[in-house]
Parts: structure tokens; sequence; C-alpha cells
């Protein structure tokens, strides 16, 4: 049974290693392992222990606070199973958005600031 603690952080990592433009084998091959370990690191079949999280964290260029971010102990119990637990990060998971926030780092600081403020227009508006 995946731990919820195990599924997030596993969804962390698949989000920063597809912001980086990283592929499974690509950080695999960074970190020592097969890509199929990288996909069950990600999926939270399997934990990842506390070392190869380091090399993770600096294979990604990330904190290993980054992986924990967003998770809120307090809204799953220990009982509860990962199952049972509503989906969280929903949009991490979307490639769309994961995408457009990809093109959207791409964009000079400058025209990205005058971007934002015209989504915040635009949604403000819907």
């Amino acid at each position: 049974m995946k731990h919820p603690v195990d599924v997030h952080v596993g969804k962390r990592v698949r989000h920063r290693r597809w912001m980086v433009g990283m592929t499974q084998q690509q950080l695999g091959d960074i970190v020592g392992i097969k890509f199929q370990q990288i996909q069950k690191y990600e999926t939270g079949m399997n934990r990842i222990s506390a070392s190869r999280l380091w090399d993770i964290a600096q294979a990604l260029d990330v904190s290993i606070s980054f992986f924990f971010e967003g998770f809120d102990d307090e809204s799953a119990p220990a009982a509860q199973s990962a199952a049972d637990l509503p989906e969280r990060g929903d949009l991490l998971a979307d490639k769309e958005a994961l995408e457009l926030v990809r093109s959207y780092y791409a964009i000079p600081e400058a025209q990205r600031r005058r971007l934002f403020d015209l989504a915040r227009v635009l949604s403000d508006v819907a």
C-alpha cells in the first residue's frame, strides 16, 4: 500500500524533473539507478531513502524541502490509505499546465511580468 508521503514526494520529483526537461533515464543515470526505479519513486510504489533523495535533489537543483512542500500531514491521517485521499496537486500532474509553466519561465522577466499582469486581469474578469 502506498504511503501518502511517498506519493506526494514522488509527484514532486516528477514535477521538478519535467520542469527542468529531464527524462527518467537521464535522472537515473545521474543518480546511478535504472529509469524503472525512478518510475517507481514517482508513483510512490517505492520509498526514496534519505541518501537517494539527497542525490535526486542535487540532480534536480532543489533543496530536499522542495519535495515536501504542499504536504499537510494533518490532512492525511496514518490510518487513511493513499487511495482514500483526495487528489492533491492535480495541476502538477497536468502536462498542459506544466508545459505552460515551463514556457512562462522561458520568457524574459520583463515580458513575463506583463503577461502575469494580463493573466491576473483576465482571471478577475472571468
